[in-house]
């Protein structure tokens, strides 16, 4: 059985809050009594990519268990490599790759340098291409980036979703080992498909996002500040199902 956690949006400023929940979040897993196959973040590591938010982060999601990130709208992606991934500084995409005899994880940069909506750039779309095609036949490989490329029915954010998806769709008919979508961005909890395949957002760490039908003091009051940071477990069993679970953390 692989048990993969993941979690999203942990916009790491300045202040106390959001340190101190994905501290929490990140020793909730540290105490788990059971050795985790890995840990995805998908984004907006850092709320204004200054090198200190991600030298903080690097700190805060440093685990005994695997750890792979990508970037989110909020992110800067030379940043991101210097001062979270210790690697020179760039603009290309960062896109990371988890390869274990049982499962691969592709984590893909939807960011677009200066916007909040995401894309797959082609060098991306290339890059996942070869990744799927190295994956042993059997072996299921999980897709992640921080922009949903689907729409979640939640307007302000799906005014800055992933577009440009067509490509990305006709990359996931040429591949039937990859298995799921996992993304961020939209800080909440959700489940739906793209391109035939589940897609799985985890749902916020720093807040959660307030649905069209729920309560608003005013228009633009998107955001719960005083929901738990929570996140996602997905696991692989042996006959190939993906399950997933969602935990509230307390912080």
């Amino acid at each position: 059985m692989i048990v993969i956690a993941h979690l999203s949006d942990i916009h790491i400023d300045d202040g106390h809050r959001s340190s101190a929940r994905t501290r929490a979040v990140m020793d909730y897993l540290e105490d788990l009594p059971y050795d985790l196959d890995a840990v995805l973040v998908t984004g907006d590591i850092a709320d204004h990519a200054l090198p200190a938010e991600y030298e903080q982060a690097r700190r805060l999601l440093a685990s005994r268990h695997p750890v792979l990130v990508c970037p989110g709208n909020h992110d800067d992606r030379a940043a991101f490599r210097q001062s979270l991934l210790g690697q020179p500084p760039s603009t290309a995409p960062v896109n990371q790759v988890l390869r274990t005899d049982d499962f691969v994880i592709a984590l893909c940069d939807s960011s677009v340098p200066g916007k909040n909506e995401g894309f797959l750039e082609d060098e991306t779309l290339a890059w996942l291409e070869d990744v799927l095609a190295q994956a042993p036949a059997g072996v299921p490989v999980l897709v992640g980036f921080h922009h949903p490329p689907a729409v979640l029915h939640q307007p302000f954010v799906d005014g800055i979703r992933q577009f440009g998806v067509e490509r990305l769709a006709d990359l996931t008919a040429r591949h039937p080992n990859l298995t799921a979508f996992l993304c961020g961005h939209a800080h909440t909890s959700a489940a739906t498909t793209f391109a035939g395949r589940p897609l799985l957002v985890a749902p916020g760490v720093v807040s959660t996002l307030r649905f069209p039908w729920e309560h608003h003091a005013h228009p633009e009051d998107y955001v719960h500040l005083d929901q738990q940071p929570a996140l996602a477990f997905h696991v692989l069993d042996d006959e190939g199902r993906l399950t997933t679970h969602f935990r509230c953390v307390t912080t």
